[in-house]
């Protein structure tokens, strides 16, 4: 070949070369081109995996791509976060981001750190809970127990679903507005927490929405619920609100990636979970489970975030909590 056939050549590559490079990145940023991973730092079954699950079947659709999910439970509900915080920041690896998470990094030392190690994709949803008692127990309900408790102080106990969790650190904080001295027992979960208030060797149980169904048979009543509106299905549970206190306690909660994120690949990410929670399917599924929408985009999830360390850090110290 001549010297001039070998350049015409040469030429002839380097301008394919040139011209088929921004075709090569533009596919390479086309996110997303392989399955998302979420993590849910909850057993399977669970409310949480049920709700979660639905919303990255209803996400999977509008990213074209397969949101996976992978249960991470253990460690005070902190592997998710443990994981996403170490983790390439190229929107492949998400993870829920519970209250429980948070409030334990402030306690301990852990290998992240709620504001500084993630980019906020979108707030979800959040939890109803409720303080309940056996029938008959307090006739005239939150009144009864908490005038019963200054009668006895030291003698009535509750129940929660574990140390530091939500509702042991709300039935403190309430306990602290009262004055009241009381026991609390911690249990592995409500299950165990009903047996115990039904069998009389606690006097309140805090917990989630499952609690609720005690009453359906007869075998409860319900003292007070936390969200900020009472329940549909429980009209006559009073708020705390109504009770007299400044307090709306549903632990939102949302996605996160690793800090650093594109703020294109957030945005698509945002878009998709946010379409999959309007639709009615994963609406009805929020209902079935009693959870109030929590929705907030990108922004406002980072600030919901701030303000809650914020709230988190001073209840830790007016409370006097310590690492379990």
């Amino acid at each position: 070949m001549s010297f001039e056939a070998q350049s015409a050549l040469r030429r002839r590559l380097l301008l394919g070369g040139m011209l088929a490079a921004p075709m090569v990145a533009r596919a390479q940023s086309g996110f997303p081109n392989r399955p998302i991973s979420l993590i849910i730092p909850f057993p399977p079954g669970g409310t949480t995996d049920v709700v979660l699950r639905a919303l990255a079947e209803g996400a999977s659709r509008h990213l074209s791509q397969q949101v996976v999910i992978d249960n991470k439970p253990g460690a005070a509900n902190t592997l998710g976060a443990a994981t996403v915080a170490r983790a390439r920041p190229d929107g492949y690896l998400l993870t829920q981001l519970p209250a429980s998470a948070i409030r334990v990094q402030l306690l301990q030392k852990l290998p992240y750190d709620t504001l500084r190690d993630f980019t906020p994709v979108i707030s979800i949803t959040g939890y109803t809970f409720m303080a309940v008692a056996k029938a008959g127990r307090f006739p005239n309900g939150w009144a009864d127990f908490i005038a019963e408790a200054k009668r006895r102080p030291g003698q009535l106990a509750f129940g929660s679903t574990g140390a530091n969790g939500t509702p042991h650190v709300t039935m403190a904080e309430l306990a602290a507005k009262e004055g009241i001295d009381v026991i609390h027992a911690p249990f592995r979960g409500d299950a165990d927490g009903s047996q115990a208030l039904l069998g009389g060797h606690i006097d309140v149980m805090a917990g989630g929405s499952g609690l609720g169904s005690l009453t359906e048979g007869g075998q409860a009543s319900i003292l007070n619920v936390w969200t900020a509106e009472r329940v549909a299905r429980w009209p006559q549970a009073p708020t705390l609100r109504e009770l007299g206190y400044d307090m709306v306690v549903t632990t939102p909660f949302g996605l996160v990636a690793p800090a650093g994120l594109d703020p294109a690949v957030t945005r698509t990410l945002h878009d998709a979970f946010a379409a999959a929670q309007r639709s009615a399917e994963f609406r009805a599924i929020l209902a079935r489970y009693d959870m109030p929408s929590e929705y907030h985009d990108s922004a406002g999830y980072a600030a919901e975030l701030r303000a809650t360390v914020a709230r988190e850090e001073a209840l830790i110290r007016r409370l006097k909590l310590t690492a379990t």
